[in-house]
């Protein structure tokens, strides 16, 4: 009896502590769940996120190799003009554009400086080794080198010289003509970086609008199955409507996956051009949608401000300097030389016999080119060569010009067109989804009937967002075609 008591005494001691110790329900549910890789019907990106760096974690044996964002932080509202000033801070190669636009600009101020005097303060010391022979009394001997004057000879002298010239006036037009050719580049680069983020921005909110419609089209998933269920439970459908119910879930499932997938990599990729970590937290803000321009509009705008346009007009006028250049050299330069200072045996000013060393002289050179065996006559012909070239480049810049602006202003036009369509579209596949599953419940539409109506639906709203996003693109390339973005 004794041993019995102690017995219960034991067991209920051991049920009070398992009570006591024992998990929540929905403590054990998230343990028994937590190594299944469900996905999420959350419609954020942060949550494919936050599965992907949770698996890394447990490769890692628990150790995370790098700190992640937390989810709960708040994320930054970037608008896309926000977005195109923090590419251009970040980007390299349109930092080097830059960069090469501002050194062009410099080269047109050096060529410049080189159009006028330069003035140097020349100072020399000339030892030559003495022929043995004596002077007269109170002068140095004779230096050994005919060539040189004395033995001991200081020169302090300022020295201004100016060279006049075609050539040097040419070297300037053309290096206002680099700087006209750095500019476009530049431009273009700009507009090459821009017509990047455009198309990750819009894509990104793209990514976005994806993942509520798979939410959607899994919810309404959800719900046929459970309808499909109730239905078979009171033996008014087979259980091949069940199965069928099943696998569009399972896929819409996957569908959603997929979309939160795209989501996370449209912002990784967005996130590179923005911040110093990718993974930064950031919302997009749309920018107000703007009706399409006129045409003749489009065209004027598109011909004044086209970058490429004026890199290869900029192009051609560099290569017609280069033959002014080149027809140069068959004229003379005139150099000018002034020079004030000391050229004497003593660094002064006066020599011992009170002889004053300080004065100036002055020269004028002129060399007269006459023969150089052709080579003037073939620089003539590159340089002919290379302006043939420049203009064919000009030519096919224009040609392009122009099958863009068509090409661009078409899209624009048809995707702005087909809005209204796309839009009732939409519509109409809602509707008739509704109008299926109440037909379904009174047993007058099959399950394959639903499914379609789904499929419609989610293709419908899936081709509306499309739409949507080749609007806004095909008016950016407008936009960034014309120089308005």
């Amino acid at each position: 009896m004794k041993r019995t008591l102690q017995l219960n005494t034991i067991f209920a001691f051991g049920w009070v502590m398992a009570l006591v110790i024992a998990p929540s329900p929905a403590e054990a549910w998230q343990t028994t769940t937590s190594g299944i890789a469900a996905p999420e019907l959350t419609g954020s990106p942060q949550s494919a996120a936050s599965r992907t760096d949770a698996g890394a974690t447990q490769a890692n044996g628990g150790v995370t190799a790098t700190p992640v964002q937390d989810a709960n932080q708040a994320s930054q509202a970037i608008t896309l003009d926000q977005a195109l000033s923090l590419a251009r801070t970040n980007e390299p190669a349109f930092a080097a554009a830059v960069a090469a636009s501002k050194a062009a600009q410099l080269d047109r101020s050096i060529a410049r400086a080189a159009l006028l005097p330069s003035v140097v303060y020349h100072n020399q010391y000339l030892y030559t080794q003495p022929n043995g022979l004596a002077g007269s009394i109170g002068t140095q001997a004779a230096p050994r080198f005919i060539a040189n004057n004395v033995v001991h000879e200081y020169i302090s002298q300022g020295v201004v010289t100016e060279t006049i010239g075609l050539a040097q006036y040419t070297a300037l037009a053309r290096a206002g003509a680099a700087a006209a050719i750095a500019s476009a580049e530049m431009e273009i680069s700009r507009r090459g970086l821009t017509s990047t983020v455009v198309g990750l921005f819009y894509n990104s909110t793209a990514a976005q609008v994806r993942i509520v419609i798979q939410q959607r089209a899994t919810n309404e998933a959800a719900d046929f199955v459970k309808q499909t269920e109730q239905r078979e439970t009171a033996r008014e459908v087979a259980h091949a409507d069940v199965i069928k119910a099943q696998l569009t879930l399972q896929q819409r499932q996957r569908d959603l996956g997929d979309a939160q997938l795209q989501a996370q990599k449209a912002r990784l990729d967005l996130g590179v051009l923005l911040f110093p970590d990718p993974r930064s937290p950031y919302s997009v803000t749309l920018p107000a949608a703007t009706p399409l321009p006129e045409r003749a509009v489009v065209e004027t705008q598109a011909a004044a401000n086209n970058p490429e346009l004026k890199s290869a007009l900029a192009t051609l006028r560099s290569k017609d300097l280069d033959i002014t250049t080149a027809r140069a050299a068959y004229l003379p330069d005139l150099v000018l030389n002034y020079s004030y200072g000391i050229d004497a045996p003593q660094f002064a000013r006066n020599g011992p016999d009170g002889v004053r060393n300080l004065g100036y002289s002055a020269s004028a050179t002129l060399d007269i080119p006459v023969w150089d065996w052709f080579a003037t006559q073939h620089k003539i012909k590159q340089a002919h060569i290379l302006r043939d070239a420049a203009k064919v480049a000009l030519t096919s810049t224009q040609r392009t010009l122009i099958a863009q602006l068509d090409e661009f202003y078409g899209e624009a036009s048809l995707a702005h067109d087909q809005l209204a369509s796309l839009e009732l579209s939409v519509q109409t596949a809602r509707e008739s989804l509704r109008l299926t599953r109440m037909r379904y419940s009174a047993g007058e539409a099959t399950v394959l009937e639903v499914v379609d109506a789904q499929n419609s639906l989610t293709s419908a709203e899936l081709a509306h967002q499309d739409g949507t996003i080749r609007y806004q693109l095909a008016l950016a390339n407008l936009q960034l075609l014309t120089g308005t973005i």
